[in-house]
């Protein structure tokens, strides 16, 4: 259409012109556009979840926990000498007592306080018996001699053994202390040396007890029907 076209007016000319323009440029048009939303900042997107949930949790009420049973757990409580040989005595012989724990061996070679006890079997292997030294093998349960006499000790020894036996267990820690005389580790070292489900015992590392506590190396239970496989 030709600019000095006579049917249009000049007015009318702008104004189709400038339509045209909208239709080939949509970009240029004089309409405004509409602000794009500033993005929240942290803080502002906390305190909106903060609201949020303030909102959903009204009405809801804390519960009460007075009539709520505490569970303790039950502590397992260590072996006592007396109470051992006590059961011994009232049990009567056990499965280890045929073979019996003479003394004579005690009174012909007593140990000294500070020396350090140890005892293995030529076929046990030297590894084994470097990690009872080292005290790298964990012992199922400890029982302490402090205070019982000879045969107290003596059955308290014999029962802490079948123990172990009957739960399959095979390390055990007899605390026998170091007094003057060393009476009971003169007596332990003995015993344990008769005792046929003995492979090895050492004198505990300094952290176990040192010179004053023997780790015993037992034989595994073989026919134990608790732990048939």
């Amino acid at each position: 259409m030709s600019k000095h076209d006579s049917s249009l007016s000049k007015d009318q000319y702008n104004l189709l012109k400038s339509f045209k323009k909208q239709i080939t440029n949509p970009h240029s048009s004089n309409i405004a556009k509409q602000p794009e939303p500033k993005p929240k900042t942290v803080e502002q997107e906390q305190e909106d979840d903060f609201a949020l949930f303030q909102k959903q949790m009204q009405g809801v009420q804390k519960i009460n926990a007075g009539n709520v049973a505490k569970m303790d757990k039950a502590s397992r409580k260590k072996p006592d000498a007396q109470t051992l040989a006590k059961r011994a005595s009232a049990i009567g012989p056990m499965e280890t007592d045929d073979a019996l724990l003479s003394d004579t061996q005690a009174m012909l070679n007593p140990v000294a306080s500070q020396a350090a006890l140890s005892y293995r079997i030529a076929t046990l292997q030297h590894k084994v018996f470097e990690d009872l030294k080292a005290g790298n093998l964990r012992w199922f349960e400890a029982v302490d001699l402090h205070g019982c006499t000879v045969e107290e000790a003596r059955q308290a020894v014999l029962q802490i053994i079948q123990i172990a036996k009957d739960e399959n267990q095979n390390v055990l820690k007899i605390v026998h202390g170091k007094g003057p005389e060393a009476i009971l580790k003169t007596y332990v070292n003995s015993w344990l040396r008769q005792h046929r489900d003995v492979l090895a015992f050492v004198s505990a590392p300094e952290k176990q007890g040192g010179t004053g506590a023997v780790l015993v190396l037992l034989k595994r239970a073989e026919k134990n029907p608790k732990f048939n496989q």
